[in-house]
């Protein structure tokens, strides 16, 4: 992992140097328009700042080039033709995180419940805790691999590596704008 002083001051020069762009292009914008600026120029400054190494940062240039407005507005923030942004494409396979279907039925319910109930006697504590403790870890798993940029298509232990590096360059950006704020 990088020095984190250095890291955000190569996100700040690319943040600012996508703002000028970005307000080059329009220079009348209301606040929406100037909300979404800043948030699209940030994203992409930090995944330039990674250099496309990471699936997150692959996957927020991707997500910002999807649009052919964005597209050209990436272009000019990250200084290079789409065509040259380095996008690992990926797979667009569903992935299954549970297996039980959802109950649409109060009669059902009851039912299923009654039913585990029974089964929960028989079974001991222990395998019970692990099947908890499993379920709990693919929940979390599932809500992880939505919050990251490209983590759905992710294994847990690419997950995990992915999750603390996105984490430490969200870190770098929120001190960076929490510095222009207060300057």
């Amino acid at each position: 992992m990088r020095n984190p002083s250095l890291l955000k001051e190569e996100f700040l020069k690319r943040w600012i140097i996508g703002l000028r762009r970005c307000t080059s292009l329009k220079k009348n914008m209301n606040i929406l328009e100037r909300k979404k600026v800043i948030k699209f120029s940030a994203d992409l400054a930090m995944a330039s700042a990674r250099n496309g190494t990471t699936s997150w940062s692959r996957a927020l240039i991707a997500n910002a080039t999807r649009d052919n407005d964005n597209r050209i507005l990436a272009e000019r923030i990250l200084g290079r033709p789409e065509s040259k942004i380095s996008v690992k494409r990926v797979s667009t396979i569903p992935v299954m995180t549970c297996n039980r279907p959802k109950i649409r039925s109060k009669n059902i319910l009851k039912r299923s419940c009654s039913t585990v109930r029974r089964v929960r006697k028989t079974v001991p504590r222990k395998v019970v805790a692990n099947c908890i403790a499993k379920r709990l870890i693919q929940k979390r798993t599932h809500i992880l691999k939505s919050l990251v940029p490209g983590g759905e298509f992710m294994d847990e232990t690419a997950l995990m590596e992915e999750t603390l590096d996105y984490i430490a360059y969200l870190r770098a950006q929120v001190d960076v704008m929490r510095s222009c704020i207060a300057s």
